[in-house]
């Protein structure tokens, strides 16, 4: 296949993007593989050592930002988002002002994302293929060092926000992204207008102000990072400052005004599953290992483990209100066989007491 656009391609990026919408992705964009800029910006998060312990961040050295190191004969990448929203924002702030209620990222209450969009991006693949012949093409869902964000940018599916959450001007930024890496010579479209303006509304409402600075998050600092990523204790200045949210944080993408224009999502697969949208922390806390790995199957949840799941349920229960139940539900871990788990329960405890 030639290296150079030809009418053919203008043809076959219209009708790639007329099949990723009948396939129910609500945006489909192509972007080039020109990443200088974003690969720029990410050594200087690394150096800054904003990503905490997530050394996959910087262990595959340049290929996260030059995409044909990683897939070979990659020119152009198909850029795609689909929305996962399943409730109005009012309900998930009444989730996040009941002390006793357990807030879950709300990404996280249907099928694991992962499985549902690759498995879309392969059947785009498979109609692309009848279209031209075999081609080159690699299928990516927050699987793998790609600069996702950057991507959508380049491939106007929207902008990189001061939470740097890709924000769309009709849809917000409930919405989860895939690439297809490919060597066909596709047309790139636009990039869209920035339109955060001077609002500062997620810098502001960040519980931990983990958004040290416009368009800057240091992971560190942040709830999603403490609560999934982080595995050992959480440091005990920022304990307080989580709340009753036991699996990541949507604080910044719920205060943000762009998703006042959000749409709810038609996937039955991100539909919340065994109540995680709006169960107790003492109901969530008393799942035994069997039981959370029967809970979370098939979830993005059950990547962090049982373990960390009692440390940070430990923790919302000990900002919450004290009671009988609660004390009585802390006491019975406190001989849980994980230390960290005994450290948290304690932590909690002490703060209940106090």
């Amino acid at each position: 296949m030639q290296n150079h656009l030809i009418p053919n391609f203008i043809q076959l990026a219209t009708q790639i993007k007329q099949w990723g919408l009948e396939l129910g992705f609500q945006q489909v964009g192509i972007s080039d593989i020109d990443l200088s800029i974003a690969e720029k910006q990410l050594h200087n998060w690394l150096a800054a050592g904003y990503h905490g312990e997530m050394d996959y961040m910087q262990a595959h050295g340049l290929k996260r930002s030059r995409p044909a190191l990683l897939q070979a004969d990659t020119c152009s990448i198909i850029s795609v988002r689909m929305d996962y929203a399943t409730e109005l924002r009012s309900v998930s702030e009444s989730i996040l002002t009941d002390p006793a209620a357990a807030f879950v990222s709300r990404y996280a209450l249907g099928r694991d994302y992962h499985k549902v969009l690759r498995k879309r991006l392969q059947t785009l693949a498979d109609k692309i293929t009848l279209a031209t012949g075999p081609f080159g093409y690699r299928a990516f869902v927050d699987s793998a060092p790609v600069l996702e964000k950057a991507i959508a940018e380049k491939a106007g599916l929207g902008w990189i926000g001061k939470h740097s959450n890709l924000l769309n001007r009709q849809a917000g930024s409930w919405f989860f992204l895939g690439e297809l890496y490919t060597n066909l010579p596709l047309p790139a479209d636009q990039p869209v207008k920035n339109h955060c303006g001077q609002c500062s509304a997620c810098i502001d409402i960040c519980p931990t102000q983990a958004i040290v600075a416009p368009y800057q998050v240091d992971a560190r600092r942040c709830i999603s990072y403490l609560t999934i990523e982080l595995q050992g204790s959480i440091p005990v200045e920022f304990r307080p400052l989580l709340g009753n949210r036991i699996y990541g944080c949507d604080d910044c993408q719920l205060i943000c005004p762009w998703n006042r224009f959000a749409k709810l999502s038609v996937e039955s697969d991100f539909k919340p599953r065994y109540q995680l949208d709006n169960s107790s922390l003492i109901n969530l806390f008393s799942w035994s290992e069997a039981e959370f790995l029967k809970y979370t199957e098939g979830s993005a949840i059950r990547r962090i483990g049982h373990v960390r799941w009692l440390r940070n349920i430990a923790v919302a229960l000990g900002n919450a209100q004290a009671c009988q139940e609660i004390i009585t539900a802390l006491q019975a871990k406190q001989l849980h066989d994980s230390i960290i788990v005994r450290e948290h329960v304690e932590w909690a405890l002490q703060r209940l007491f106090t």
